[in-house]
């Protein structure tokens, strides 16, 4: 299952607006994970299997989503990345947490238990 690529457009509509938007407002509906990634990063490409099972396990329960930090240097700069992976984790109610480095799964199911209050059972 192929993750969609946000670009600022879409970012605005899915995640954040933040052009009408000073404090954080989310617009999804369901939890989100951002990957912020480059096609040059060896790690990226390491944990980019693992998001595709993780969407596929947690299915509409949540979305993940990638952004090209190179294609989309704004929204990089917006969040202030500056090593990549870098992960955004979106509740649905509540402030987005940042987490950084290829993480393993068990750390991913962990943070969308906990962050997100998101589990498959």
């Amino acid at each position: 299952m192929a993750l969609e690529h946000l670009t600022k457009e879409s970012f605005k509509e899915k995640v954040f607006n933040f052009e009408l938007n000073k404090e954080w407002k989310f617009e999804g509906t369901v939890p989100v994970i951002i990957d912020f990634y480059a096609n040059w990063c060896g790690p990226c490409k390491m944990v980019a299997p693992l998001l595709e099972e993780l969407q596929t396990e947690y299915g509409d329960k949540l979305t993940i989503y990638k952004v090209n930090t190179e294609e989309q240097q704004e929204l990089a700069g917006m969040f202030g990345i500056q090593s990549i992976p870098s992960f955004l984790f979106i509740p649905s109610e509540g402030q987005p947490q940042m987490a950084l480095g290829a993480l393993p799964k068990e750390t991913f199911k962990s943070a969308i238990n906990n962050v997100l209050k998101v589990s498959i059972n």
